[in-house]
């Protein structure tokens, strides 16, 4: 097995020499041995952990889940580390789908104040009846912008759900894309997503028919072929990271 100095650790690892110093002092990454002058040598293992730690610091995982992730990697099975890694990454899923959820409500607030204050001032000081003070009154069906970057012709990027609504949204996709096999970016530059054969067809009909109500920028296609069961999501330039984000990005 090689050895390594921590300086080739740190080059090979992608962490500095200070981080790996701080992981070994609260016990997530421990040299194999040292030299006779103490220097810290380290092996192919510490190589693995490490990108381990990587993968999970990546997907927002706490130093304290890290470190309880770590424990269990050490074993001899993969199984239960990676059952802990899903259960971690699926309630990491639940936060960020609030926090989206939290934050498209807010752009409508900033979009509607932006609105209001772009109008004339009162002629006078500020107060109780002026934009600066009075909220902006809100519709439930008062487009929230998303992304920019439409061609004159195309519906604007821009979705009007209701903010309440988009958790139960967000679900249905779920609920459909759990069966997706592979995704692969088509010829047209739509993205494609292969479903196995135990997708219920009629529900992604009807999620899809409620997507395209209250986002006219997305177009889909739903083929049934000698490649089995797909869904084929077209959006315009702009849209890219919205489709990546609600369907998956290709492989």
């Amino acid at each position: 097995m090689s050895t390594y100095t921590i300086g080739e650790v740190a080059d090979r690892s992608g962490f500095t020499a200070s981080a790996l110093r701080y992981y070994e002092g609260i016990g997530l990454v421990v040299p194999s041995t040292r030299t006779g002058a103490g220097y810290r040598i380290y092996d192919d293992q510490t190589l693995a952990r490490l990108a381990f730690i990587a993968r999970a610091k990546q997907l927002g995982c706490s130093l304290e889940e890290i470190t309880d992730l770590v424990s269990i990697w050490d074993g001899e099975r993969c199984g239960p580390v990676q059952r802990r890694f899903h259960a971690l990454v699926t309630n990491k899923i639940r936060d960020a789908e609030s926090q989206v959820t939290e934050l498209t409500a807010f752009s409508a607030q900033l979009q509607a104040a932006a609105s209001q204050l772009s109008g004339d001032p009162l002629d006078g000081p500020c107060g109780d009846a002026c934009a600066c003070v009075t909220d902006a009154p809100t519709s439930a069906s008062t487009p929230v912008p998303i992304a920019l970057g439409t061609k004159p012709n195309d519906p604007p990027i821009a979705c009007t759900l209701e903010p309440a609504a988009m958790p139960d949204r967000m679900a249905d996709w779920r609920s459909v894309l759990d069966h997706a096999r592979s995704r692969s970016t088509a010829p047209d530059g739509s993205l494609r997503v292969e479903l196995d054969d135990a997708i219920d067809v009629g529900a992604l009909a009807r999620v899809v028919a409620a997507e395209q109500q209250c986002c006219a920028f997305f177009t889909f296609a739903i083929t049934v072929d000698d490649r089995g069961i797909g869904l084929q999501v077209g959006a315009p330039a702009g849209a890219e990271e919205i489709v990546a984000s609600l369907f998956g990005p290709p492989a």
